[in-house]
């Protein structure tokens, strides 16, 4: 019947569309509009069965197809995805015993968080999906985030620690973060001081995840189905007619006297 390929066409085309619900979307759209291109669709109820079974083949296309290579230059974040209200955290049945319960900078929420690696144009290079509770610092966090990547990493405030420092420093990756108001000031070069400004090229592609590709709904009724919305949504971000970037204009003398490039 359907192929892998016809179902992850199916799931990436939906967070293109203006459509907030995939079930109006599969029905109105797929099996209506689009019933020339898929002569042998499946039901709705078959197809939310057999979505879970492109899981391996959706993943190979995002690392083949979809996501940038390290380019010497790589900015991190996260962002969260709630999965229920926080009030109603003991009524939760589909996700009972797999979200957790964090806080972000909007507060506590409970649900997962998606931690996002980029380059600076605005190309996915990797990214890790855990609990809401797990620590952005934490190793085996970081170095899954950081396999095959080198160069400079720029990170906010919450990725500030000595020993992971030191363990990128080890690995070929320089983080460079800003500073707390409670911590002593230090020489920064402008080169890194003005990329860090730049760092904001990860809020606009959590809000284009979240606003344009629905990273973030609350009509889950299965784990493995929850799992296929994210992998669909960055494979759909990389289609996007326009992806922010950071672009370089013109040429300054850095504090070591060689030409460095400026924005």
């Amino acid at each position: 019947m359907m192929s892998d390929s016809e179902v992850i066409t199916i799931l990436i085309c939906f967070h293109f569309n203006t459509y907030r619900n995939f079930k109006h979307y599969y029905l109105s759209c797929v099996c209506g509009q689009w019933r020339h291109l898929f002569p042998h669709r499946f039901s709705y109820n078959r197809f939310v069965e057999v979505m879970p079974r492109c899981f391996v083949a959706l993943t190979m296309f995002l690392r083949l197809a979809c996501f940038g290579e390290c380019t010497g230059i790589s900015f991190v974040d996260s962002t969260r995805i709630p999965a229920i209200h926080s009030r109603r955290e003991f009524n939760m049945k589909v996700f009972k015993g797999i979200a957790a319960k964090g806080k972000g900078t909007m507060g506590w929420y409970v649900g997962f968080k998606l931690h996002l690696l980029c380059n600076e144009k605005g190309e996915l290079v990797n990214f890790v999906l855990t609990r809401a509770d797990v620590d952005n610092r934490g190793e085996s966090v970081i170095d899954t985030l950081t396999d095959k990547v080198f160069g400079k990493l720029y990170a906010d405030r919450g990725y500030i620690s000595q020993s992971l420092s030191g363990h990128l420093w080890d690995n070929g990756v320089h983080i460079v973060t800003g500073l707390r108001s409670n911590m002593k000031q230090r020489l920064m070069p402008l080169y890194d001081k003005t990329m860090l400004r730049k760092r904001s090229i990860m809020e606009s592609i959590n809000d284009m995840l979240k606003n344009v590709a629905q990273l973030v709904h609350s009509r889950h009724r299965s784990v493995h189905n929850f799992i296929m919305n994210p992998l669909a949504a960055m494979g759909a971000y990389r289609f996007f007619s326009t992806r922010p970037e950071v672009s370089f204009d013109y040429e300054v003398p850095g504090s070591d006297g060689q030409l460095v490039l400026w924005q």
